[in-house]
């Protein structure tokens, strides 16, 4: 497997992460809850890597898919709808993990929890103008 590269925009904060055993040392993320996930991408099949901010559910991960507070979905969601094994790397470890996009239901219920451990996201909905999916990442 090739390892993807990342945007320019991740490639300091990906570096960083990996240098410090899934800790940002410095920058704007210093304190937030980082992961790598590397997926398959849905129309190219090619290798995509992703920063993406997480709380935790159990022994699962959850992350939105905020991007940022634009309008759409970012293209990491589409790649695990259609692909759902993926790498993951936080907390100073790498592992293979399936992510799932929620259904509404358990949608609801990660959202608010996920905004209870991230107040920052609370803003996201307003600022997108559309519903954030959520995604449980679960180890193998």
């Amino acid at each position: 497997m090739t390892e993807p590269e990342p945007t320019s925009d991740d490639r300091a904060v990906v570096e960083d992460l990996r240098a410090h055993g899934g800790v940002v040392s410095h920058g704007p993320l210093v304190g937030d809850p980082l992961m790598i996930m590397t997926s398959t991408g849905a129309r190219s099949g090619r290798l995509r890597l992703a920063v993406l901010t997480f709380s935790r559910d159990g022994g699962d991960y959850v992350v939105a898919g905020t991007a940022g507070g634009s309008p759409v979905d970012p293209a990491w969601i589409h790649n695990v709808a259609a692909h759902p094994n993926v790498v993951v790397e936080a907390e100073g470890r790498t592992f293979r993990a399936r992510a799932t996009v929620a259904d509404p239901a358990e949608r609801a219920q990660l959202w608010d929890r996920h905004v209870e451990a991230l107040p920052k996201f609370a803003v996201y909905p307003s600022q997108a103008g559309r519903l954030i999916p959520m995604v449980r990442i679960r180890p193998e």
